[in-house]
């Protein structure tokens, strides 16, 4: 089929021992770490909530990302990412693993400034969410190679120094609890990510700074922030 433009290539992700993942939509579930609840207001097992970022916000490997626009206090939020294979409407949480491609080592990074301005006003929080370069993401490590982690360490260092350290046994809403409850609300293609959530710790970052984020058998993602274009 022709088309009245050029076709660009998908956004995909590597895969350790195999071909690039492509990706469809990015989901973030909020406030899934019992500690980063607190810290951000929040107290108990509140229902998960969901923003999206476009497939074009993933950074390949990590590497250089650069200092976004508009903002003068950007943050880093550890995650452990989720790839879809399969799928589907209203999946039971106990069929869920069996729709999950892999795993990988995400940052969602967030223009806090900007977010903030947006609850403050009743506004949707895009801009402060869904930017150039806000998704890096570690190569995935399949689930047939890796099992479907739901315990073990994910931390943070920044310059060094450890900023997050947590397990993901600490997650509120499980990963099989998320796509069930996320699929309820939209049906799940192959392609989408899942970033299931952020420990405590989370702050702001400069041009400068090397992170590199880890998550025990999963992967490890390395990040510099540089000054912008």
């Amino acid at each position: 089929m022709p088309y009245a433009i050029p076709l660009w290539d998908p956004p995909a992700l590597p895969v350790s021992g195999g071909d690039p993942f492509p990706v469809r939509r990015i989901f973030c579930v909020g406030r899934n770490y019992v500690e980063h609840q607190k810290e951000m207001g929040g107290d108990g097992r509140e229902a998960p909530f969901f923003f999206i970022k476009s497939a074009h916000a993933v950074v390949r490997n990590g590497g250089n990302v650069a200092y976004p626009p508009k903002t003068s206090n950007l943050h880093y939020e550890t995650e452990m990412v989720v790839a879809i294979a399969k799928g589907g409407r209203r999946i039971a949480a106990e069929a869920a693993n069996a729709h999950v491609f892999g795993y990988g080592v995400g940052l969602d990074m967030t223009r806090r400034d900007l977010q903030q301005w947006g609850k403050d006003h009743g506004r949707p929080w895009d801009f402060g969410k869904d930017f150039d370069q806000a998704a890096p993401c570690s190569a995935l490590a399949p689930a047939s190679r890796i099992g479907h982690p739901a315990n073990g360490a994910i931390h943070l260092d920044v310059n060094g120094k450890r900023r997050q350290d947590a397990d993901l046994s600490d997650m509120i809403w499980s990963v099989p609890e998320q796509i069930a409850y996320l699929s309820e609300y939209y049906t799940l293609e192959p392609g989408d990510l899942i970033f299931s959530g952020t420990p405590a710790g989370v702050g702001p970052v400069k041009p400068g700074d090397r992170l590199v984020a880890s998550i025990e058998g999963v992967g490890t993602l390395e990040v510099t922030i540089v000054p912008a274009d």
